[in-house]
């Protein structure tokens, strides 16, 4: 009995289709750094094209890039090389488009990656100011229904606030930064491929699956899962944030303070992936054991448990993120705080963690969601309707769209326990978005 590679199977069912940790971060991130001194009292800043910061910086640019490959290939566990054909060379004779184009490249990005200058409005305000634009012009990706950005263009030197640029950015990395990037994926990169191989977990065939890897972080599994499944190392949050990084340290430094706010939201948004139980952990409501039992079975014949276990934990992941996206939205409609809008603010959690630093995003952030994921998953159980949530027949994410304001309607009597497990995530996700900018910019000086 082929024992391992049915396992390896397993785990990656267990994996949801999308990516998701949190829904829209960007109402969070507003909430988070609206009384944070360094980005409260920042000086607005003028809106930038790309182009000009990669053609006014090139040089830079390119040294920065290989300054990361060197230390991700030292530094970080199952990195996977980046190919010497795709570095960031200096090309002064070269176009806008080309430049835009070899540095997406360099990056190990979508070549849809769109970078466009916008701001994604704070649901509390309830006027747009300025020219709405449409998602599509922002992101790659297809909104799903109910979706709840509202973005605003901005024009070039326009000014406009570090925490709208840097909030907006959060999100930013969910709009098709990381789709099809493996070389079994449909339309993948080539000639050269991006050198990421073939995608280690989810459904290569799924697109907004494929970006999975760049967004969750298994580290702290054990060695028995580690050896069964071997594959769910290779993940690659933590070279988005190194990269990202980076980059938000060279726009400080060199004038472009518009993409110095830019960048370092979207290395934001990996690290506040990884707050999510549900993104650090392959299965928070199962044992190791459990999992293998429910494999055992599914192998000689009897496949109903492993089934339902796997659309148990997608289940409760759609419903955590629905829960919080609903009560975060809703509340900032209102302009009304509760618990959720205070854990977010709370800073009195920021100085309970190690100053930021390379193993930050493993050892710290994703240690402590791992360690949660339990706690986490017996608190969606309780505080939810139990049809979703303990019917393993029941396929929440396949009927989301009928289904989404009955589960709302359902989760107001029941909510307590897990408002209440949400806004200690959200205290988590506050505080270590806050430490990893403090980290950026003192690097930036």
């Amino acid at each position: 009995m082929r024992l391992l590679p049915a396992l390896s199977a397993l785990f990656a069912l267990l994996l949801p289709t999308f990516a998701q940790a949190w829904g829209n971060h960007t109402p969070m991130c507003y909430r988070a750094f609206e009384r944070m001194p360094e980005v409260a009292g920042a000086a607005a800043v003028k809106a930038e094209p790309l182009d000009d910061f990669l053609r006014d910086q090139e040089a830079a640019i390119a040294r920065e890039l290989d300054a990361q490959e060197t230390s991700a290939r030292e530094q970080l566990k199952g990195h996977a090389p980046r190919p010497d054909a795709l570095r960031f060379v200096a090309g002064t004779k070269r176009s806008d488009a080309d430049r835009r184009a070899a540095f997406l490249r360099a990056l190990r990005l979508s070549p849809h990656t769109r970078l466009a200058l916008y701001v994604q409005v704070d649901p509390r305000e309830p006027e747009v100011p300025g020219q709405a634009i449409d998602m599509n012009q922002v992101s790659a990706v297809t909104p799903s229904k109910g979706a709840t950005q509202r973005f605003v263009a901005l024009q070039p030197g326009e000014a406009v606030a570090p925490l709208a640029v840097l909030a907006s950015a959060c999100d930013e990395p969910d709009y098709g930064h990381d789709l099809n990037l493996f070389d079994d994926n449909p339309g993948s990169p080539s000639n050269p491929p991006y050198g990421f191989g073939k995608q280690p977990f989810g459904n290569p065939a799924v697109a907004i699956g494929s970006q999975a890897p760049f967004h969750m972080g298994f580290f702290h599994q054990g060695a028995i899962f580690n050896t069964l499944a071997p594959s769910f190392a290779r993940t690659f949050t933590e070279l988005r944030v190194r990269q990202y990084g980076g980059l938000a340290v060279l726009a400080w430094q060199t004038g472009h303070a518009y993409w110095g706010w830019r960048f370092a939201g979207l290395a934001l948004h990996h690290v506040e992936d990884l707050t999510q139980p549900y993104h650090a952990s392959a299965a928070p409501g199962a044992t190791l054991g459990h999992m293998m039992w429910v494999n055992l079975k599914a192998q000689l014949g009897a496949p109903a448990d492993r089934q339902g276990l796997v659309v148990l934990q997608s289940n409760r992941h759609f419903v955590l993120e629905r829960f919080q996206t609903n009560w975060i939205i809703e509340n900032a409609r209102q302009r009304r705080d509760g618990p959720l809008e205070a854990a977010l603010r709370d800073t009195g959690q920021d100085g309970r963690y190690p100053a930021w630093g390379s193993d930050y995003v493993r050892e710290v952030v994703a240690a402590e969601a791992f360690a949660a994921g339990p706690a986490t998953d017996a608190a969606v159980v309780v505080g939810a309707p139990a049809k979703f949530v303990t019917d393993p027949n029941f396929d929440f994410a396949a009927n989301e769209a009928t289904l989404g304001p009955e589960l709302a309607r359902g989760m107001q009597g029941q909510r307590d326990a897990l408002q209440a497990r949400l806004a200690e995530l959200l205290g988590h996700f506050g505080a270590h978005s806050r430490n990893t900018l403090r980290g950026l910019l003192k690097q930036a000086g």
